[in-house]
Order: structure tokens, then sequence, then C-alpha cells
């Protein structure tokens, strides 16, 4: 079911502790159990598995329980063990589990949408159940009486949902692009603002409440850093990585940001550094370096006798250039670009080393992420791949 791997001496990287094995479909979503060596996975074989370790070093399901229809999400609340288990049919199935992990009882269930459920969140200091589905409807129950509070409907299928406590804001990115936030009251919610800035769908939201930033993941490859709390509407942009950006986690008390990708990758980032916005691209009929006129620019071409050439744009300036005066490639670590992008000549002269010097960490986790979770007490991460594998990883070598 299970093999423990002796893990090599210590690199920097992350150390692959255990694959977690068994499951006839991919596992949508697993939690690591706090204070245990345990896993909760729910997959789309309609299975809700949690995994103990056992004396042999194997996981092993202490509870094997059969859903009536593929298990899309999950919320896990471990102060009170209540799990809340979204399904393909679009109910919401509440349980507790045992606090030995062998015996789950149900507890309720919620008719919550009208089809798929996309993604849960259970909020316990106000006993909300908030969820949203491919029906395109956003919302919220009561967690104790099992009443429907209300909803909203989204422009397009949300794959993001996070929540503030504080101010009761709620974030839902779908995958039109668009992050939508929320004020929620006890039977209503009013529309802060939506903003939009990847080129594809949202894929995944990871909320900072301390410095009340939000972190969105789309299938562009693209995290963008959203600056809520400074109020000035800065967004800065993350590339690092070769496939949609599936899952974000953030750890706070490093301020690093976990991203993986349908590429295989695991990308820490390093949020404690000062980051800049990438500039607007500007726009121009002819290169901003040299003149020489753009092919559309046909009287400059004709005035001119020159040959139209195409635009492209240096990632540090904005500027719209030709081919010939932005020939280098650099990375802008600062900038979001961990990878060598198009600068211009003069730009390209200007970077320093120091301005190169990464800011980022790449490591392979050898399969097709979908969702991971980080437990931040022990520096464990886990990843579910489209391989049915649960993985999970020590990250203190390249968390800290």
């Amino acid at each position: 079911m299970a093999a423990e791997i002796q893990p090599k001496p210590l690199t920097r990287k992350p150390i692959l502790l255990q694959r977690v094995e068994g499951s006839q479909e991919v596992v949508n979503m697993a939690v690591i159990v706090p204070k245990e060596e345990g896993v909760i996975s729910v997959s789309e074989d309609r299975t809700v598995r949690v995994w103990l370790k056992r004396d042999s070093g194997q996981y092993w399901p202490s509870i094997y329980h059969l859903m009536p229809s593929p298990c899309s999400c999950m919320s896990f609340n471990p102060e009170t063990r209540r799990l809340s288990i979204g399904l393909d049919n679009g109910t919401i199935s509440e349980f507790i589990l045992s606090e030995d992990y062998n015996k789950m009882t149900p507890v309720k269930n919620y008719q919550a949408h009208q089809s798929r459920v996309t993604m849960i969140l259970f909020v316990l200091e106000l006993e909300w159940v908030l969820s949203t589905g491919q029906d395109k409807q956003f919302a919220w129950h009561c967690s104790e009486s099992g009443q429907r509070l209300g909803g909203y409907r989204t422009s397009a299928v949300a794959s993001g949902l996070q929540f503030d406590v504080e101010t009761r804001h709620v974030f839902i990115g779908d995958h039109s692009g668009q992050v939508t936030i929320l004020k929620l009251e006890q039977e209503n919610c009013t529309l802060i603002t939506t903003f939009r800035g990847h080129t594809g769908g949202v894929t995944a939201l990871c909320w900072d409440p301390v410095q009340r930033v939000l972190f969105s993941g789309s299938s562009d490859h693209s995290v963008i850093m959203w600056d809520i709390g400074g109020r000035k509407g800065t967004a800065i942009e993350l590339q690092g990585h070769n496939d949609k950006v599936q899952a974000l986690s953030y750890a706070q008390h490093t301020r690093q940001l976990i991203s993986c990708g349908g590429d295989g990758g695991i990308v820490v980032w390093n949020m404690d550094v000062e980051r800049q916005e990438t500039p607007e691209w500007l726009d121009s009929d002819s290169c901003q370096k040299c003149d020489q006129p753009f092919f559309w620019n046909f009287k400059q071409m004709w005035d001119s006798k020159k040959i139209g050439l195409r635009q492209h744009h240096c990632r540090k300036c904005g500027k719209a250039v030709c081919g010939k005066c932005s020939s280098k490639r650099s990375s802008i670590p600062l900038m979001g670009f961990e990878f060598e992008v198009r600068v211009c000549d003069s730009c390209h002269e200007a970077i320093t080393d120091e301005e190169r010097a990464p800011t980022a960490t790449f490591h392979d986790s050898k399969h097709n992420i979908v969702h991971v979770h980080f437990d931040a007490t022990r520096g464990w991460l886990l990843t579910s791949g489209t391989d049915k594998v649960i993985k999970l990883w020590d990250m203190t070598p390249v968390v800290s």
C-alpha cells in the first residue's frame, strides 16, 4: 500500500518521506492530520480514506468509506475533527472523526449545489460552511442548523476560495481569470470589487491574513501577489512554472510561498524581498530604441523605404522594441522572472549580477500535482498527483 523511503543525507531540497498509494482514481484533495502521522484523502473513486502510519513504517487505511458520488473536494477542521466533503452530485456531506481516527460518524448533508462542488471552506469562528460549485454558485450555510444563508452567482466556474475571518471578506477565483471579493453578512453579501490580471483561468488562491496579501495561481503558468492591505492596487507577477499552477500554500513564519504545478514543479518563493511590479507594455508604431517602423506602419515604411519589423517588448522597462534592439535575455527575479526573458539591450547592460540573484528555489516532485497541503508545524508538504499517488515531503531544508 505504501512504501517507506529512507531519506538521503540532507541537501537543500525537499526530502521525500513517504509515498501513499492505493487509490483507484485521482486523489482530488488530502490533508496531513496535525499531531498525528496520518493523512485524510478524498478521491474520484468515491472513497474517503484516513491513512495512519503503522509500526512497519507504512501508511494503511484506518477508515475506508465509500460515498454515493465521486469526492471532488474537502475541508477538515482539526479542533473539532469535522470533515466536510464536496461531491460530484452537488451535495456536501459532513462527518465527525473519532479521536483515534478509526471511525467517522455522519452528521448532516447539505444540498448545496446543482452540480459538482468545486471548493469548500469550514469557518469555525462563524459556524459557516462556504462552497462553490460547477453551477457557478457561491453559497454559505449555517453548520449548526444546516440552513442555506445566502448565495452569489459568479461569472464562471470557481476554482479558488479563501476567507478572511476578521473582515468577513470572501475571495473567489474563477475560470474566466477574475477574482471577486464579497463581504458576507449573516444572510446577505455585498460585492466589494473584482479584479483581473491573468490571461488564463484562476486555478488556486491563497490568503495571508497577517500581511493582507492574496496570491492567485493560473492556467497561464503565473502566480500574482495582490496587495489587498496596502490599498495601492499593487500586483506582483511571479513566473516560475512551465505548466498551469495547480496549488498554492503560504508559510507565514518564513514568508515563503510554495507553488506547485502540472509540470510537477514545487517552487519555493522568498516573499521577504522588496519585489517590483512588471511595467505595462507600451504601444508604439515604431521601435522606441532605433525608430524602425513596425510592419503595420505603412506610412513610415513607405517614407523611409524600410521593411517593417515585428514588435517585441522589454520585460524590464516595457518599451516596444524590434528584435535587433532586444537580442539579449536575462532573468529579473525581483520582477518575478526567474527564467530568462527578453530585455532591451540598454536594460540588459543595467541589470547587475546582484539583481540576477534567484529569489526562488525549484524542485521536481516527479508527478503532475493536482493538490497540496502544507503542515507548517512540522514543515511537511503533501502533494497529490494525476498518478493517483500521495507524496509526503519534509520541506525544512528549503522552507526555513
